[in-house]
């Protein structure tokens, strides 16, 4: 009887220790269209934050409050690796570790002038498509198609040009097999009213919204950071509004009551 109670008691510490190593690591994929006053419509910025040629300075990239340089200074964030022109049109690629959770943060800067690009890589990543993979620290990350939650930040080149106009891969996706992966994913717009322009596009590829906007905003990294942070913690839809609306409130300086009115999910 005691030989039992021991190998039961081993049987369960041994499968209790190994849980962690069976814990999938989840994977964030940022795309990022770089503000560029040339090439994109809209209100001019300044000239050096507004070159969509120059991710060091960019509004989006550089900036205080641009992916690179504000997710760098998160304290549960480490960045693990950058690359220059790592894909045609990408002018950067920077990959963070999360310090506490399995979760790596892959995020793309592509060349203002190329927002098409940007925004079909988008579309091709929420239908589960151009999956990818990336090796780091001894381990093979999943990207594009393949990335647990997908970002787009940047202006809303939707607003400008039609999908046709900007020769968008914009398919409906059929397969029940890829529907039912796409299901388990999420992603999310941040660029001026992105609700109505990409809502349509995730219903037909069946993948779920993390965050939307309904009006004009700020794309800023800081939202990027509590819609993430609030995802990794699995939150729930409100919960998660809730925290992108407190940090958007924070940095603009307005009521979280009018911040929350430019989420929805």
């Amino acid at each position: 009887m005691l030989k039992k109670i021991i190998y039961l008691l081993l049987c369960t510490f041994l499968f209790t220790n190994s849980l962690p190593l069976l814990a999938k690591t989840r994977v964030v994929h940022v795309v990022v269209a770089l503000c560029d006053n040339k090439y994109q419509g809209i209100v001019p910025v300044p000239e050096k934050i507004g070159n969509g040629q120059d991710p060091v300075n960019n509004l989006y990239w550089g900036a205080a409050y641009g992916v690179k340089t504000f997710i760098k200074k998160q304290p549960n964030w480490q960045l693990v690796t950058a690359s220059i022109n790592p894909q045609n049109n990408i002018l950067e690629r920077i990959v963070f570790k999360h310090k506490i959770d399995d979760v790596y943060l892959v995020a793309d800067a592509y060349d203002g002038q190329y927002i098409g690009q940007t925004i079909d890589d988008f579309y091709q990543y929420i239908g589960g498509a151009k999956k990818g993979s990336l090796d780091i620290q001894q381990k093979s990350i999943a990207t594009g198609g393949g990335a647990d939650l997908v970002v787009y930040i940047g202006h809303n080149g939707l607003m400008d040009y039609s999908i046709a106009q900007l020769n968008l891969s914009a398919p409906e996706i059929n397969d029940e097999k890829t529907r039912n992966l796409n299901a388990q994913r999420q992603a999310a717009v941040f660029a001026c009213k992105s609700k109505p322009y990409f809502l349509p596009q995730f219903e037909r590829a069946g993948i779920r919204p993390a965050m939307m906007t309904t009006n004009f905003m700020a794309p800023e990294a800081y939202i990027l950071n509590a819609l993430v942070d609030s995802w990794i913690k699995k939150q729930s839809p409100e919960q998660t509004r809730e925290a992108v609306a407190q940090a958007y409130a924070k940095y603009q300086k307005i009521s979280v009551k009018s911040a929350k009115g430019l989420f929805h999910n």
